[in-house]
């Protein structure tokens, strides 16, 4: 592996799942830095403030850097990935594919990132068999619900949740 690697795993995290710990600790495997830019995305009507899933992700991925010395970051942004990527030095996009629907909108994607700027490359790492069906709108779904998500999120992110839901309701 070259040395210095940095890569980016973008998302919204909103919130951070079973899933998306996989694939970081999988993506970590590829760089020896892994900045998770946790991002702004205006069509989404986030649970969480962009801070509060910035310092969920932090909290979740304390202790994932791998043996050989990798590092993790969380840098919150709000602005083209290509853009974050090449303010945090980073020469790979790390994309979490869970179904064929995910791969045409990241095909897509990642056809115009590498229009945009054509030394960035896109990696697919595909999902978990027993991950796939986990998606963050879901889980907030459910949670509404008062349905059970602790098998789809880490605890404290579980117990962050509910809490919301209850302020929620309240309102």
């Amino acid at each position: 592996m070259a040395s210095n690697r940095t890569g980016v795993y973008p998302g919204t995290f909103d919130p951070i799942t079973r899933g998306h710990l996989d694939i970081i600790r999988r993506g970590l495997k590829l760089v020896d830095r892994l900045v998770i830019g946790v991002g702004v995305n205006p069509g989404k009507d986030p649970m969480f403030s962009l801070e509060e899933r910035a310092e969920m992700v932090r909290l979740e991925t304390a202790g994932l850097a791998n043996q050989d010395g990798g590092a993790i970051e969380v840098v919150p942004f709000d602005s083209l990935l290509m853009d974050f990527a090449v303010s945090v030095g980073a020469g790979i996009i790390v994309r979490g594919l869970r179904a064929v629907s995910d791969f045409e909108y990241e095909f897509q994607m990642a056809g115009m990132n590498q229009h945009l700027n054509p030394e960035i490359e896109t990696v697919f790492l595909m999902a978990d068999a027993s991950l796939q069906p986990i998606a963050s709108r879901l889980v907030k779904e459910i949670a509404r619900y008062g349905g059970e998500i602790d098998d789809f999120v880490p605890p404290r992110v579980a117990e962050a949740i509910k809490q919301r839901v209850g302020e929620q309701a309240a309102d």
